[in-house]
């Protein structure tokens, strides 16, 4: 693939994370109101909700699973920098690529199969939380699952082609 349409396929998957990841951030509103109201509910007026629990838990994980892309995008995921921050770009390159390709895909593949049957189990019998007595659908959340696992797979060739550039080449895309 030449050097442009490298730069351009990786470029517009790095757009659709940067999209996906400002639509997710804007949970966090629901999920503080949510839980303002429950604090002024319980202790202004006495009176808990039954719901801000459920409510808290799912637009959290779905947060945080869906922004998971995004932050991927941002380098914001954990690495040890003890060694890497000194390599080269290239022999940054091989290793990243080779990390991508050897346990990267296999693993998101993994967890995309994983949760894709959880969420679809849960569908199917509209499972419900157990967390109290409100008891809301659960599916939803876990349907998340498959969904921040493709994102991560969308970004993940984003970043496989950067790497693999970058052991090429010998420089950054």
């Amino acid at each position: 693939m030449a050097e442009a349409n490298v730069r351009a396929v990786s470029r517009a998957l790095d757009r659709f994370a940067e999209w996906c990841g400002l639509l997710f951030c804007w949970m966090i509103v629901p999920l503080v109101c949510a839980m303002v109201y429950e604090v002024i509910a319980r202790y202004a007026f006495h009176a808990a909700t039954i719901w801000s629990y459920d409510v808290s838990y799912m637009l959290y994980g779905a947060h945080f699973m869906l922004g998971a892309a995004y932050t991927l995008l941002r380098g914001g995921h954990i690495r040890t920098d003890v060694f890497y921050m000194n390599w080269s770009a290239r022999t940054k390159g091989v290793v990243d690529a080779s990390l991508y390709l050897f346990f990267f895909f296999p693993g998101i593949a993994l967890f995309f199969w994983m949760g894709l049957q959880e969420g679809l189990h849960s569908l199917d019998i509209w499972e419900v939380s157990d967390a109290s007595p409100w008891r809301p659908m659960i599916w939803p959340l876990k349907m998340c699952i498959p969904v921040s696992a493709a994102l991560l797979l969308v970004q993940g060739v984003s970043e496989f082609l950067k790497s693999a550039y970058a052991a090429v080449k010998g420089e950054a895309l």
